[in-house]
């Protein structure tokens, strides 16, 4: 979605994204409109939520738990961060080194560098856990 690589999606991103699925004739009120749903600048943290909140009748945190799950056959409750950065760069829509680091700001990660995937579903579907 991000189409030109600077972090945030905005009305040409979108613009461009329609565009790659064969529709041109969007109209500049419909991508605003879009565009006013989120409070701020959009991110991939806040597209995820406003995706999350799209989806009717799943709950996006178990979605985003299951995907997750699918890469974790142990049911340990973990992955190797390496392993899911390696993957989010070289499968499908590819991501980029800073899409995946801002992604893991938001990840717990023990001292052998595995990933809570359960603590990353909540804050990504809820928002960033806050301290006590």
């Amino acid at each position: 979605m991000d189409q030109n690589r600077d972090g945030f999606i905005d009305k040409e991103d979108l613009k461009d994204t329609y565009a790659s699925l064969g529709k041109t004739n969007v109209k500049d009120e419909e991508l605003d409109a879009m565009l006013q749903e989120a409070s701020g600048p959009i991110n991939f943290t806040t597209f995820l939520n406003m995706f999350g909140e799209k989806l009717t009748g799943t709950d996006a945190e178990e979605t985003i738990l299951n995907a997750f799950k699918m890469l974790d056959p142990e049911g340990k409750g973990s992955i190797n961060k390496d392993y899911i950065k390696r993957l989010l760069m070289s499968q499908a829509d590819k991501m980029t080194t800073e899409e995946v680091d801002q992604m893991l700001q938001f990840a717990k990660i023990d001292a052998a560098g595995n990933l809570d995937y359960k603590a990353l579903s909540y804050v990504l579907t809820h928002g960033e856990e806050k301290e006590e």
